[in-house]
């Protein structure tokens, strides 16, 4: 399947939901100066050729007392178990972010506790997953920025 083309419009479209994926159509319609109905149409174009993929919601960890963030590089002690380990990991709800990763580490991935006492106890129930010969981690201090935005008006610049 070939690269979809996306003009302003969409850019647009685009633009808006990233903001807030709960934007009714008839706001996004109303500001760009087209009809609901088009809105709804190439949001359903892009939904098809797979630029977007569902809706997410962005939640305020602190606000629900998970601020600690920090993150772990695993060492396994045989790559043919990685599989085995991220299904592991996908069991540890505070696992929220894993990636099977080259150079020092073959899977990393991100945990979100209440406090450190907290994350030590995730980080012994990652440690006592079978095939992990030993993890390193590293603590977050601030998220200094998430920002969705700047790849997107790249990637749109790009095109």
């Amino acid at each position: 399947m070939g690269k979809v083309k996306l003009d302003e419009i969409d850019h647009q479209i685009l633009d808006m939901l990233i903001d807030n994926t709960r934007t009714p159509f008839t706001d996004i319609a109303k500001k760009l100066l087209i009809s609901a109905g088009t809105v709804h149409v190439r949001v359903k174009k892009m939904e098809e050729a797979g630029i977007i993929k569902g809706s997410s919601l962005t939640l305020d960890y602190v606000q629900l007392g998970y601020a600690f963030i920090a993150y772990v590089g695993i060492f396994l002690e045989k790559t043919h178990q990685t599989k085995f380990v991220i299904e592991r990991l996908e069991q540890i709800p505070n696992v929220t972010i894993a990636h099977i990763t080259t150079g020092k580490f073959n899977i990393f991935c991100k945990i979100r506790a209440k406090d450190t006492t907290h994350a030590k106890n995730i980080i012994f129930r990652i440690d006592d997953i079978d095939g992990i010969s030993r993890t390193e981690t590293m603590i977050s201090l601030e998220e200094s920025f998430n920002d969705k935005k700047r790849l997107m008006h790249t990637i749109f610049n790009e095109l």
